[in-house]
C-alpha cells in the first residue's frame, strides 16, 4: 500500500511541477533552478516500486513457509 501510494504522489508531483511550467512561460526559474525544492516525482515512483517488489517477495515468502514449513525445530 505504500508503495502505490508513494507512485500516485510522484504522479501527481510530476504533473503539477510541469503545469506550473506552462502557466508561467517567462519564469523558468522553478524548473533551471529546482527551487522551491520538491519531492522529486521520479523519486516518489521509483521508491513506490521498490517498496511493492520487496512487499510481493515477503508475500509469496510467507505463503511458501505457511505451506512448506514444518513448524518442528
Amino acid at each position: 500500500m505504500l508503495g502505490l501510494l508513494a507512485m500516485f504522489w510522484g504522479r501527481r508531483e510530476e504533473k503539477g511541477y510541469f503545469e506550473a511550467l506552462a502557466t508561467r512561460k517567462a519564469d523558468l526559474r522553478e524548473f533551471t533552478e529546482h527551487w522551491p525544492s520538491r519531492p522529486q516525482p521520479g523519486a516518489l515512483k521509483l521508491g513506490g516500486w521498490i517498496a511493492i517488489a520487496i512487499g510481493l517477495v515477503i508475500a509469496l515468502l510467507g505463503v511458501f513457509f505457511l505451506l512448506f514449513g514444518s513448524g518442528q525445530v
